[in-house]
């Protein structure tokens, strides 16, 4: 029986499935909750990507890449997380990497560029023609993950205080969360917070949605944060396209993640920064769970 190929895109709030044959059809795909080891612990997302490939019911699986958050960050996690995800997946050729690089690999179908990641976290990632690679940014969310959901909720929120109590100009955020959350008073805000979006990480960084909607509402306040993650989101664009020594004119910048679907409000600022550098902002050609199951293409199918 012909064996099929997988590609896995991990993340902070959903993770992504994609088999296909070995000619690049696509059979099945799947999707799942988070799978960020160092806040669910790798057996679980061991188990949790285990039945989520099982459920596709592709047949013999001829290799898997899985792009994870939080690859590459900890030496100790990193083998735990590979040794249980072979033990769930066994006889299985697995290639792990952090979930940055799938995300390249769709967008550029394998070919050089640099790739923002802004999710629940960000991070950066380039490759150029030398087959040298760069990682940047996305340390952690508590000092780093500049431009994530996460990050553009905690300002968010900051906001949401300061014109509350005195400290910015009220404007349509404060009105909207005191809808969101019914708020009887706005310190409640608080209680609200840890009862509705917990302590996760994808929890608190759902909230970005909600900037999303002051901002078209026209709360400068908030638009003005998307422009802050748009200049930090752009430093490591660049810094990427300079430990690489890539072009300094027409080099080309990806990017995938969530906070990208707010459109204007973050690709605007972003590409106005990017050409200013002399760059490029392409809208990728793939998604990063296609770009997983390319580099299971890649891998793999000379194996067989």
């Amino acid at each position: 029986m012909e064996k099929c190929f997988i590609g896995i895109d991990g993340g902070g709030t959903k993770t992504a499935l994609m088999a296909a044959r070995k000619d690049g059809t696509v059979i099945a795909e799947s999707l799942t909750s988070a799978s960020t080891w160092r806040e669910h612990g790798g057996e679980k997302v061991a188990v949790q990507l285990a039945d989520a490939v099982k459920g596709m019911n592709c047949g013999p699986i001829g290799g898997i890449v899985a792009g994870m958050p939080c690859y590459g960050e900890s030496a100790e996690g990193d083998a735990a997380l590979q040794n249980t995800l072979e033990s769930v997946f066994p006889d299985i050729p697995l290639y792990l990497a952090n979930d940055v690089v799938v995300g390249w690999a769709g967008a550029f179908a394998l070919k050089p560029g640099v790739h923002l990641v802004a999710g629940t976290g960000s991070i950066a990632y380039g490759l150029n023609g030398r087959n040298c690679h760069v990682r940047c940014g996305g340390w952690d969310e508590f000092f780093s993950d500049e431009g994530s959901a996460y990050w553009i909720a905690r300002r968010g929120m900051e906001l949401f205080s300061k014109q509350s109590d005195g400290r910015a100009p009220e404007g349509p955020l404060l009105k909207l969360i005191r809808k969101e959350f019914e708020l009887a008073r706005d310190i409640d805000f608080i209680d609200c917070m840890y009862k509705r979006l917990g302590s996760s990480r994808e929890g608190r960084a759902s909230f970005q949605i909600l900037m999303e909607k002051a901002a078209l509402l026209g709360d400068r306040a908030v638009s003005a944060i998307y422009g802050d993650a748009a200049v930090e989101l752009n430093l490591m664009a660049q810094t990427v396209r300079r430990l690489l020594d890539l072009p300094p004119d027409g080099w080309r910048v990806s990017y995938s993640g969530g906070v990208f679907k707010a459109g204007d409000l973050i690709l605007k600022p972003l590409k106005s920064l990017i050409e200013a550098g002399g760059g490029i902002l392409c809208r990728p050609e793939h998604s990063p769970v296609r770009g997983a199951l390319l580099m299971a293409l890649d891998k793999f199918t000379n194996l067989q």
